[in-house]
C-alpha cells in the first residue's frame, strides 16, 4: 500500500505534463470552442466565396455589354479617316437601342473625360441621391462635437465618387479594361466596368458600365450567415450547459462533500459516480476520497494510540501506585529501601514510555517539515556503525557495517534524521536481544526492482513465527526471560522497553515509500538469529 501511494502522485505529475493534449476535460473545452469558431469560420468563407463569385459574374456580364457597345460604338459611330472621331448622335442611338436595364448606367466619355452620353438622361431617369434629414423648427437634432455637418458628408462623399470615376476614366484611356467596385454619390456600392472604344490604335472614348446591387449582394451574404452564426451561438450555449453539467456541478459536489467533511457531519468522503470518470474531475474525486479515507484512518490511529498510551501509563503508575502504599506500611527501613528501586525502575520505564510516545507523536509533523533529499546510506550507515564503536560497552554487542562503502551510488529521496532514527532503532532492538560478545551486523545491497535494501542481522534468539509482523505493532514487546521479563510476560513497561521502537521505525519507512519486515536467520535448518530488513527505492528512480 505505501508504494502504491508514493507511485500515485508520480503518475499525477505524469498527467500534469503532458498539458492540454492529455486533458480530457481540457479537449472537450477546445474541441467545443474550436467546433463554434470552425462553423463561424467555414460560414464566413463560404459565403465569401459565394459573394466573390456574384460580383465576378457580375463584372463579366457588364464586361461582356461593355464590349458589345464599344464594338457597336467603333464600327458604326465613328467616322473620319485617318483621324476618325466620334458620332455622338449615331453613338446615343446605340445606347438608347441596348440600355435595357433599369439599374445599369452607361456613359460615354470623349477623351477630356467630358460626358458625352448618359442613359440616365436618355431615359428621363433622374439620380437618386438621399436628402439629410429635415431639421424640425424648435427640435434640437443631437450632433457629436467632432461630427461633420450632414451637408459637408454629403458634399465629400460626392467629390469622392467624382475623383473615383476620374481615374477609372483616366487609366481606360490607356487602352486598358478596368473592373472594379467603387462608391456612388450616394454611398453605395457600384460594379463599375469601363472600356475604350478604339479605332486601329486611337483611342476615341470610354464607355462605362455602372451596375448597382453589391449591397444587395452583401445583404443576403449576412442573412446567408444568420444561420451560420445561430449554429454557433446554439454550438456555444450547448457547450456552457455541457460544461457545466460535467465540470461546474461535479465540483460544487465535491465543495459541498468538503464542507460535510470539514464540519465533521462525516468522516469519509464518497462519490461514487464521479470517482469512476476518467478525467480531471474523476482524478480530484478520488484524490479527495483518499485523502478524506487518509485522515479517518489517522483519526482512528490517535484514538488507538490514546487508548493505548492511556494503558501503557497505568502500569507503571500501577506499580509505582502499590510501591508506595507498601512503603508506608513496611516495618522497618530495611524493608523501606527493598521498595526504592522498585520505584526508581518504575519512574524510568514512566520516562521512557513518554518520551517515545512525545517522539511518536511528532513524527508526522517532523516528516512533512524536512525537504527530502539524497540520502547515501553506505555513509549513514557507516556513520552509525562508527558512533556505536565509539560509546560501546564490553557488555553489549558490537555493531559491524558489512560494507560497501558510502559513494557507490546506494542513495535513496529522503530526510536523513528520520531515516537514522530508523536503523538507530533496528540497531538498539538488535543489541537488547544480542548475547554478551554477539554482534549486529548491516549490510546494505541494490534490490533487481530499482530500490536499496538494508539488513540488519542480530546473534538473538529470533522470532516466533507468528510474531513476524506483530513485532510492529505499537507497545508490543516479548523477551526471553534472559532480558529481563518472560516471554509470555505483560506490555511495554514490564520490559524496560516502549514498544514504540519498531512501530515508529515502519512509519517512517512507508513514509519514504519503502517497507520493512522481520524474518529469521537460519543456519542448518536452526534459528541462529533475527533480521529485519528496509526496502527502499533509489533517488530518482
Amino acid at each position: 500500500m505505501a508504494r502504491e501511494g508514493a507511485a500515485e502522485p508520480g503518475r499525477r505529475r505524469a498527467r500534469l505534463r503532458v498539458g492540454v493534449t492529455g486533458s480530457r476535460l481540457g479537449r472537450l473545452i477546445a474541441g467545443l470552442n474550436i467546433l463554434a469558431l470552425l462553423i463561424l469560420i467555414g460560414g464566413a468563407l463560404t459565403l465569401n466565396e459565394i459573394r466573390q463569385g456574384l460580383v465576378q459574374t457580375r463584372v463579366d456580364s457588364l464586361t461582356a455589354e461593355g464590349q458589345t457597345f464599344t464594338n457597336l460604338i467603333a464600327r458604326a459611330a465613328t467616322r473620319g479617316d485617318p483621324e476618325p472621331e466620334l458620332d455622338v448622335g449615331r453613338a446615343a442611338d446605340i445606347v438608347q437601342a441596348l440600355a435595357l436595364t433599369r439599374n445599369q448606367r452607361i456613359r460615354l466619355f470623349d477623351r477630356d473625360h467630358h460626358v458625352l452620353i448618359d442613359s440616365y438622361i436618355l431615359a428621363g431617369q433622374i439620380e437618386e441621391r438621399p436628402l439629410p434629414p429635415a431639421s424640425q423648427p424648435g427640435r434640437f437634432t443631437w450632433r457629436w462635437p467632432w461630427e461633420p455637418p450632414a451637408a459637408v458628408v454629403e458634399a465629400k462623399r460626392h467629390a469622392r465618387a467624382v475623383a473615383d470615376l476620374e481615374r477609372e476614366v483616366g487609366r481606360a484611356m490607356q487602352g486598358d479594361l478596368q473592373a472594379e467596385v467603387r462608391r456612388s454619390d450616394s454611398g453605395d456600392r457600384l460594379i463599375s466596368v469601363s472600356m475604350p472604344i478604339q479605332r486601329v490604335q486611337a483611342v476615341l472614348g470610354v464607355v462605362t458600365l455602372d451596375a448597382a446591387g453589391v449591397d444587395q449582394i452583401v445583404a443576403a451574404q449576412r442573412a446567408a450567415l444568420v444561420p451560420f452564426i445561430l449554429i454557433a451561438i446554439a454550438v456555444t450555449l450547448g457547450s456552457g450547459l455541457v460544461l457545466n453539467q460535467w465540470v461546474a456541478q461535479p465540483i460544487m459536489r465535491l465543495a459541498h462533500a468538503a464542507d460535510s467533511v470539514r464540519l465533521s457531519r462525516v468522516r469519509t468522503m464518497s462519490l461514487p459516480d464521479l470517482a469512476e470518470r476518467q478525467d480531471e474531475v474523476g482524478d480530484l474525486t478520488r484524490s479527495l476520497e483518499a485523502m478524506t479515507a487518509a485522515q479517518s484512518a489517522r483519526m482512528d490511529a490517535i484514538e488507538h494510540f490514546a487508548a493505548d498510551v492511556s494503558h501503557e501509563i497505568k502500569n507503571p503508575l500501577t506499580s509505582m501506585r502499590s510501591a508506595v502504599e507498601t512503603l508506608e506500611l513496611a516495618p522497618t527501613p530495611q524493608a523501606q529501601e527493598r521498595l526504592l528501586p522498585i520505584l526508581k525502575k518504575d519512574v524510568d520505564r514512566l520516562d521512557r514510555l513518554i518520551t517515545d510516545i512525545s517522539n511518536a507523536s511528532r513524527l508526522d509533523a517532523e516528516l512533512s517539515r524536512e525537504t527530502p533529499r539524497a540520502v547515501d546510506l553506505g555513509r549513514l550507515l557507516t556513520d552509525l556503525a562508527g558512533l556505536y564503536a565509539a560509546t560501546r560497552r564490553p557488555e553489549e554487542a558490537d555493531v559491524v557495517y558489512a560494507g560497501p562503502p558510502g559513494g557507490e551510488g546506494l542513495a535513496v529521496s529522503g530526510r536523513e534524521g528520520p531515516l537514522g532514527q530508523v536503523f538507530r532503532n533496528l540497531i538498539d532492538n538488535a543489541r537488547s536481544f544480542s548475547p554478551p560478545g554477539g554482534a549486529v551486523r548491516l549490510t546494505v545491497s541494490r534490490t533487481g526492482r530499482g530500490g536499496v535494501s538494508v539488513a540488519v542481522d542480530d546473534d538473538g534468539p529470533g522470532l516466533p513465527p507468528e510474531n513476524l509482523e506483530s513485532v510492529f505493532e505499537r507497545f508490543y514487546t516479548q523477551r526471553p526471560k534472559s532480558s529481563g521479563a518472560a516471554r509470555s510476560g505483560g506490555g511495554a513497561s514490564s520490559s524496560g522497553h516502549s514498544g514504540l521502537g519498531l512501530s515508529i521505525a515502519r512509519q517512517i519507512v512507508e513514509a519514504h515509500g519503502g517497507a520493512i519486515r522481520a524474518e529469521n536467520r537460519l543456519e542448518g535448518g536452526r534459528v541462529c538469529g533475527a533480521r529485519f530488513v528496509v526496502d527502499l527505492p533509489l533517488a530518482g528512480g
